[in-house]
């Protein structure tokens, strides 16, 4: 039986994310920074041909994949795609219905999107949108070392499915 621990008990760890893609489709990467306290940690990677979405989506991923116990998290994002999808339930409406959409067609990143609504489970996560490009110090920083990855790609996206 899994011991959950209580909101008090859990760590608060603040987590910005951004994606970047040269062409869409094109080579993309991600950038995810993860605050704890005084802590920060980055991650990043850069993939030969992704879209954009797909990098917002796996810098959230990655970086709640990055935490090692159950944790209390805040996601600043400047994905709309990512926040709204969450927020409003477009993603829980699309698993109901096979992943289709509204208008009948799959809906797209669906094997992200399932590695995703584990992590949500298991941390209490909130989302939060902010402007990007708007001078937001973490944002920044997040957008560069996504096109930084994206300029120098050294991975396949394994998930991709040219449309």
């Amino acid at each position: 039986m899994q011991n959950k621990k209580t909101a008090a008990q859990k760590k608060r760890v603040d987590i910005y994310t951004d994606g970047a893609c040269k062409g869409n489709p094109g080579p993309g990467g991600y950038g995810a920074i993860l605050v704890y306290g005084k802590y920060e940690k980055t991650l990043s990677e850069g993939f030969f041909e992704t879209t954009n979405n797909r990098m917002e989506l796996l810098a959230v991923i990655k970086a709640l994949e990055a935490l090692t116990e159950d944790c209390e998290v805040k996601v600043v994002s400047d994905s709309k795609y990512v926040v709204d999808s969450l927020s409003k339930g477009w993603v829980d409406a699309w698993r109901r219905k096979g992943w289709k959409k509204s208008d009948g067609k799959r809906a797209l990143n669906v094997d992200l999107w399932e590695r995703l609504l584990p992590l949500l489970e298991r941390h209490d996560v909130c989302f939060e949108w902010i402007k990007g490009h708007d001078g937001h110090p973490y944002n920044e920083r997040c957008d560069g070392l996504a096109v930084a990855s994206a300029e120098d790609p050294k991975n396949k996206d394994e998930g991709f499915i040219k449309e």
